[in-house]
């Protein structure tokens, strides 16, 4: 639905035109790309139980929010029509009317930072009425749709910012745009801890992009995927409260973690939507319905997928979104594939083909350090734990090896050494029956999900690149990789970094 500008301005019937074909939009996105404005166009509103769909919204964030309606009208439809003033605006000095628009805007605001929000300025578009025809419009007409709100299809970038910029002042006292928007548009919103931002354009494009069966979501290591796909989840209830989504994470604690930020996004977004019909689980869950369905006996642990499974239909939801798939075997993915064949199936990989990604940006910290140290590994765990519980919070550290290597270090008595409390991460356990107050210590196979400051790793060469690879990007500020002895593992990863290294100084010296 378009909220119109008049309920009855003009006897004549009128239509509106599709956006994506508007070229006085293609022209704000345009002007967009060398100013500080974001251009969003057939978006929507969501609050509560309620979607507001809005044809065209602009922000500027040192002025406020542009609404615009988009209109066919030439000429010729304007110049005998019958004009006067629609019932609610006979008491208002306001030409353009944007009630149900402002209303929604203001109590999103309200509601989620308490105050009124940012100015809200209307405007029309007039794609088929040239700034000439307009002057020889009668006066009633320009009373009502004055020069200034109307954008013409004359109008070139300079006129249209010029019309924007003279909407208000400047002012340096509005929240910030990632706020302004993620308060507006909860299916762009990411939370960080306490901090909203709103997703990037690459981000936006696959929410909207229609899923296959075989779809596939591409990126770095860090560019977003998990936030990506959680949002997708969301916009698709939003858009169909009935439809059934299944979201695979790789354990029992990834899922919960995954339910929790959902449930905290549409907690903070105020909409109504049943986060129930969104079923999130391990593989090992799905393989042990499926095989419930077929009278099996069920799995203890994760392995190859029995070739009859491979091919006995299920059902097991209209939408798949597989997370981490970078981590599965191919036989596993192969199998949802399978099952999926007649449904939607998203399959979110870390890759790094720049030819072949979705998501090109990285959301690194280029500031984080990574030290590689040939020692003792034990000795040296010690010595930096001592060190990093000087200086950070316990719930900060994390350590990271085989199973076998995190015993010996619990027996070694880190606690009574360290004077603080350890806690070992299980990530077959819920999120509830785990302490992440305490120094973190965990196999590669129990992180997935997690982040935290500062992690040691050991036990590289008995590990797969991938698991290497996902722990290095759970931390945030610095990372210690303790070994004994060179392995294939260690040598790939220190040709990466020195790469890495390397491309930053060319960046950095191109910069300045």
């Amino acid at each position: 639905m378009i909220f119109s500008l008049f309920s009855y301005l003009f006897k004549k019937q009128n239509s509106t035109l599709h956006v994506p074909d508007s070229i006085l939009v293609k022209k704000l996105k345009s002007l967009s790309k060398h100013s500080n404005i974001q251009v969003y166009s057939d978006v929507t509103i969501y609050h509560h139980s309620i979607a507001y769909k809005v044809p065209l919204i602009v922000l500027d964030p040192l002025r406020g929010l542009y609404l615009f309606e988009i209109k066919a009208w030439s000429y010729d439809d304007l110049k005998n029509s019958q004009i006067r003033k629609a019932h609610n605006q006979e008491s208002s000095k306001k030409t353009l009317s944007f009630e149900k628009t402002h209303e929604i805007i203001r109590k999103r605001f309200n509601e989620l930072l308490h105050n009124d929000g940012v100015p809200i300025f209307n405007y029309l578009i007039m794609e088929n009425l040239s700034s000439n025809e307009y002057a020889h419009l009668s006066d009633s007409f320009k009373e009502l749709l004055p020069f200034e709100k109307l954008i013409f299809n004359d109008s070139n970038d300079s006129d249209i910012f010029k019309k924007l910029q003279e909407a208000s002042v400047e002012s340096a006292t509005l929240p910030s745009a990632h706020t302004i928007l993620s308060t507006l548009f909860v299916q762009y919103a990411i939370l960080d801890g306490n901090k909203t931002h709103v997703a990037t354009q690459e981000q936006i494009d696959f929410i909207h992009k229609e899923l296959t069966s075989k779809s596939e979501l591409l990126g770095l290591p860090q560019s977003g995927k998990s936030a990506t796909l959680l949002l997708k989840a969301l916009f698709y209830l939003l858009e169909n409260p009935k439809v059934s989504i299944v979201i695979i994470k790789p354990t029992t604690l990834a899922c919960n973690i995954f339910k929790k930020r959902l449930l905290d996004l549409t907690e903070y977004a105020i909409v109504d939507v049943n986060i129930g019909s969104i079923d999130v689980i391990t593989p090992l869950e799905l393989l042990n319905r499926h095989r419930k369905k077929m009278h099996k006996e069920t799995y203890i642990s994760l392995g190859f997928v029995d070739y009859k499974q491979m091919h006995k239909s299920f059902k097991l939801a209209d939408i798949v979104l597989c997370d981490d798939g970078q981590l599965y075997n191919d036989d596993f993915l192969e199998y949802l594939s399978f099952i999926q064949k007649n449904r939607k199936l998203l399959i979110a990989k870390s890759i790094h083909q720049p030819n072949k990604l979705t998501l090109t940006k990285n959301f690194l910290n280029k500031e984080k350090s990574l030290e590689f140290i040939h020692t003792n590994p034990y000795a040296k765990t010690l010595q930096l734990l001592h060190k990093l519980t000087q200086n950070t919070k316990n719930e900060s550290i994390l350590i990271i090896a085989q199973e076998t290597t995190l015993n010996n270090l619990l027996e070694e008595d880190l606690e009574h050494f360290l004077g603080v409390n350890i806690a070992k991460i299980d990530a077959q356990k819920s999120l509830i029956e785990q302490d992440f107050t305490q120094i973190g210590i965990g196999s590669y196979e129990d992180i997935n999900a997690l982040s935290v400051k500062h992690i040691i790793m050991l036990d590289l060469c008995f590990t797969p690149y991938s698991h290497i690879e996902y722990a290095l990007n759970i931390a945030t500020q610095s990372v210690y990789i303790l070994y004994e002895e060179e392995c294939p593992q260690i040598l790939e990863l220190k040709d990466s970094y020195e790469s890495s290294q390397e491309q930053r100084r060319v960046e950095e010296s191109t910069l300045s």
